[in-house]
């Protein structure tokens, strides 16, 4: 029954999350809030993306669980070093694009967002280094029980499907240039191009 639970929390987080992230979810708020839903959206969904995701971390911890392994050293060693590595790619890649617009800060002083697409650093490797980052920090983990791998299994499911959604709504934005993007850098994994060459089937 952990499984069950656990996977409905993430399914459900996910499918809010997504919705939220819609031009659609805007659009209403828009509707209902006025003008100062363009100044409080990004910060306010960020804020609830992380505050909402806290229930699906207490059903893991207090729903019934069993351990599957522990790494030991010195190979514990690799693992922790593995998740500082992808540790330094989230705060590389956040860096990267217009953070303060990422974050929603910018937006609540009446800044607007860059509307530039990000080709630089890390984004020259990937074209979604958070998301390698996070899969990186979640998958390194030296320990791992039935619930941590359901989560687990779960969130990276929603972030790959979330990942060719968001790259159907940076199609609509970008264009042709991020089409030409997608057909030369791989989605996740640096050198495995898979993702590119789907991404010129979708062009042609």
């Amino acid at each position: 029954m952990s499984i069950f639970w656990l996977v409905l929390s993430v399914a459900l987080w996910g499918i809010v999350h997504s919705w939220l992230a819609s031009r659609q979810a805007k659009a209403w708020f828009q509707r209902v809030v006025g003008q100062p839903a363009d100044r409080f959206y990004r910060f306010g969904y960020n804020v609830f993306s992380v505050l909402s995701f806290l229930p699906v971390l207490a059903l893991m911890v207090l729903l019934p669980d069993a351990p599957l392994y522990i790494i030991l050293a010195p190979w514990v060693v690799l693992t922790l070093l593995g998740q500082g590595l992808a540790a330094l790619v989230l705060v590389v890649g956040v860096l990267q694009t217009d953070t303060l617009a990422f974050i929603g800060v910018k937006q609540l002083f009446g800044g607007e967002e860059s509307s530039a697409l990000v080709t630089r650093g890390l984004y020259r490797l990937v074209r979604h280094p958070l998301y390698t980052g996070g899969l990186l920090f979640i998958w390194l983990t030296p320990s791992m029980t039935a619930n941590q791998l359901t989560v687990t299994v779960a969130a990276t499911l929603y972030i790959i499907i979330g990942a060719y959604f968001e790259e159907r709504k940076l199609l609509r934005l970008f264009g042709q240039e991020y089409a030409d993007y997608q057909a030369v850098t791989p989605m996740l994994v640096p050198g495995l191009k898979w993702g590119s060459r789907r991404s010129r089937l979708q062009r042609d």
